[in-house]
């Protein structure tokens, strides 16, 4: 209960800084959300650092205390619920979700165009005055299922600004919700602990603050791509390859998730070799992909979104490794042998996604052979696929972090996305901006993370070494027949 206190403490603050210091509108016609005075800027924004504080060390003092599932899940709404009238915070991106999808009600080309094409006294101009500057002229980059959500949004409340955030938060909410009931529902299949799962999944600070505070659609993505893993294990197949779909047309990534659920369909069905080989290719596939048309048909957005997908590469965060790695390179080779830094930093970012492919690739035959369980698996490969990104920020570790954590909280792979979801909270400051000293904070919190951690492991060498076992499922047919026995969790 005190932990449980200490993180409401923490919210609280936050969500009272941000009303001063979160990324407030341009322009509020209900007067919600206006800009105060330096002075009390800066008071709002060390009020929510210090609540942030308050709230990781409540998160992770909870975790190494335990609690079970009813506990964690009141516990989830006291420290959700100061966020939920709040201004956006850590981010500008839903006053661009708002713009598209007004943009998408007047019949704008969503993926030709960006924000600025709308009228600044017409529907949804205040939100458009309102998005980021790298962002007013560059197409939206995300699929026509989520655009539909974004102008429901806008037609709902006629682009008025605060309701219209407001329904998009509802819209975060929902995909919390659904991630709770996914992450609830996979960790019984393997006999895992629900609450632990649940800690890391759904109460981890870097979900509350990006996902509920911030209303990234990430949260959706992950939420669509969990059920439809669900239904996988489940035997129904085609149900997951509709989830599926609609979350790639959130946000692409998700249609990795097709790979390992797959390989669970595969797995789990009756037959011949061959039949299970072909349904687990194709079965899940298919059905994503004519959900895939219906949508992009039915949306009237067509399928531009399939050639927007690389507009967010062409900002450098400063997260990504492959960018700051050719962003470092590229003066050196120009220096030394006269190439173009633009070059040497395209070439690089190429490396990056090349080595995330090949990774994700050796996590697929390991799973399709048995050797790692297809969950966990897929949560690996999100997880790769972000750390090689040419654009990485830090609310993207959040999509293999739900998968993981369900199949190995105590594992490695568990363990270090704690660590580092605690660590990249405090990246952001919450006006959205990127100050350095948010990455001096981050760093001191991954250390004394994996300080704490290796204390645990020395302490408790059965907790810290690796996780559970590896549990037969109790739903019978699912994904972890035929895998090897004693292979480890991660």
């Amino acid at each position: 209960m005190g932990c449980r206190r200490l993180g409401l403490a923490g919210s609280l603050a936050i969500g009272a800084g941000g009303w001063v210091a979160g990324r407030l509108p341009a322009h509020d016609p209900w007067g919600w959300w206006t800009e105060r005075s330096p002075a009390v800027t800066t008071a709002g924004a060390a009020l929510a650092y210090a609540g942030l504080a308050l709230l990781v060390a409540a998160w992770w003092g909870y975790g190494r205390a335990g609690a079970p599932v009813r506990h964690t899940l009141v516990t989830l709404a006291w420290w959700a619920a100061p966020l939920l009238l709040a201004p956006p915070l850590y981010s500008a991106d839903v006053y661009s979700y708002v713009a598209q999808g007004a943009m998408v009600l007047e019949g704008h080309d969503v993926y030709g165009e960006g924000p600025s094409v709308l009228d600044p006294a017409g529907i949804a101009g205040d939100a458009a005055a309102s998005v980021g500057a790298h962002w007013t002229d560059t197409p939206a980059p995300y699929g026509p299922f989520f655009l539909l959500l974004a102008r429901g949004a806008v037609a709902l409340t006629g682009g008025t600004l605060v309701p219209a955030v407001l329904v998009l938060r509802l819209v975060a909410v929902a995909a919390l919700l659904l991630i709770v009931w996914a992450v609830r529902r996979l960790a019984r299949e393997y006999g895992a602990d629900e609450g632990g799962a649940l800690w890391l999944a759904a109460l981890n600070p870097l979900l509350l603050m990006h996902v509920v505070g911030g209303m990234h659609n990430d949260g959706l993505m992950a939420g669509l791509a969990l059920a439809g893993t669900v239904c996988a294990l489940r035997g129904r197949w085609a149900l997951a390859g509709v989830l599926i779909g609609l979350a790639t047309m959130v946000k692409s990534p998700a249609a990795l998730a097709l790979l390992f659920v797959g390989v669970a369909v595969g797995r789990a069905a009756s037959g011949s070799p061959a039949r299970r080989i072909a349904l687990g290719a194709f079965g899940p596939a298919a059905a994503a992909a004519a959900t895939v048309l219906a949508v992009s048909a039915v949306s009237g957005t067509g399928f531009g979104w399939l050639h927007t997908q690389g507009v967010a590469g062409a900002i450098h965060t400063s997260l990504s490794l492959s960018s700051d790695l050719g962003a470092g390179l590229g003066p050196l080779a120009r220096s030394v042998a006269g190439v173009d830094p633009g070059t040497v930093l395209s070439a690089v970012r190429m490396l990056g996604l090349g080595a995330a492919a090949v990774l994700v690739a050796q996590l697929g035959w390991r799973s399709a052979t048995g050797r790692l369980d297809p969950v966990l698996a897929l949560g690996l490969a999100l997880t790769a696929l972000v750390a090689l990104s040419p654009m990485v920020q830090p609310w993207y570790a959040l999509w293999g972090v739900p998968f993981v954590a369900v199949r190995a909280r105590w594992g490695w792979s568990g363990r270090l996305l704690a660590v580092l979801s605690a660590a990249l909270v405090f990246e952001t400051h919450p006006s959205g901006s990127t100050p350095g000293f948010g990455f001096a904070v981050g760093g001191a919190v991954a250390v004394a993370g994996l300080v704490l951690l290796w204390r645990d492991a020395v302490a408790d060498p059965g907790r810290g070494g690796g996780g559970p076992g590896v549990p037969r499922p109790r739903h019978p047919g699912t994904v972890r027949d035929g895998v090897r026995a004693g292979a480890a969790p991660g």
